[in-house]
């Protein structure tokens, strides 16, 4: 039997304690929707790059309908380029992708170019009443992303971001994750790329591995990352499926260092609650453990499961 979760309250009051100075936002939740830990569920956050989850779904919703071929074919031009995370900015114009390859590399290595070229094929317009058909309220696109300061819109030069909550992430993702949304070919397509994401510093970090070095749980995630910004949303097929989403903001990180520190704390945080309302056994003898979280002994805190 596992010891009872921590309180949100307590809960967040250990982040503190290790030195967490940021606010954050976590929901957890079985796939019927059913909550089953919550924490500020409905503070919105800058979306970063969660925002491709709803854009991800939409264009499988689009491919479903018919009204985008996978197998069809989009050309790079030089202008498409954006900086931040992803690799299509370090290749070559001319480069012509399938519309299957850009969601691909949208998610699972955040690509902002292959986002941008999505959003252009979806329309700006266009996502935001899907998301407001869906009821995803807290979400919203405002604009492409990383673009130079002469090509934003209106809404961005005056500042706004796109924004999202831990609520509306999970609602989405349980809608996936049960089939509710797309077909089972598309919905295994979508689960599929979210399990090839590369970024596993949050809710993959700490799951446990095998004695072949591969995890033992499957993790259907988007991460997200701005400075002071670390989230992670998706699904974790523990023995009890979980739909999850940590968003968080105001910490001391920069973007994508090696020595960050923040993520470790959240990550080592998190595992724990994850793991028991997962339902998820301690590791048989073929299995290898995770190592503690470091630093271990600061970690090892009272009434975790």
């Amino acid at each position: 039997m596992t010891a009872p979760a921590l309180t949100p309250a307590a809960w967040a009051a250990t982040l503190r304690a290790h030195g967490y100075s940021g606010e954050v936002g976590l929901l957890v939740s079985d796939l019927t929707g059913r909550e089953l830990y919550a924490l500020n569920p409905d503070r919105v956050f800058p979306a970063a790059s969660t925002i491709k989850v709803p854009l991800l779904v939409m264009a499988l919703e689009e491919a479903q309908a018919g009204r985008l071929d996978l197998r069809g074919r989009v050309t790079l031009r030089a202008g498409d380029r954006v900086p931040g995370s992803g690799v299509l900015h370090e290749l070559e114009a001319g480069l012509t992708l399938t519309w299957q390859d850009v969601l691909t590399l949208m998610v699972i290595v955040s690509d902002n170019t292959a986002t941008n070229l999505l959003i252009g094929r979806l329309g700006l317009d266009q996502v935001g009443g899907w998301l407001e058909a869906r009821g995803l309220g807290d979400t919203r696109l405002v604009g492409p992303l990383q673009l130079p300061p002469e090509r934003r819109n209106a809404a961005q030069r005056r500042g706004e971001r796109n924004r999202t909550s831990a609520r509306d992430q999970v609602a989405l993702l349980a809608a996936l994750a049960r089939g509710d949304l797309l077909d089972p070919g598309h919905t295994a397509l979508a689960l599929s790329i979210l399990e090839r994401q590369q970024l596993r510093d949050l809710l993959g970090r700490h799951v446990p591995r095998g004695a072949d070095g591969e995890p033992l749980y499957r993790v259907a995630s988007k991460s997200g990352e701005l400075g002071g910004v670390h989230h992670d949303v998706g699904v974790l097929f523990t023995p009890r499926p979980l739909v999850v989403a940590l968003l968080s903001e105001g910490g001391l990180d920069p973007r994508e260092h090696p020595d960050n520190r923040d993520v470790g704390l959240l990550a080592a945080c998190l595992w724990p609650l994850l793991a028991g309302l997962g339902e998820v056994l301690a590791p048989g003898p073929g299995s290898r453990p995770v190592p503690a979280p470091h630093p271990a002994p600061e970690l090892a805190f009272q009434g975790d499961i």
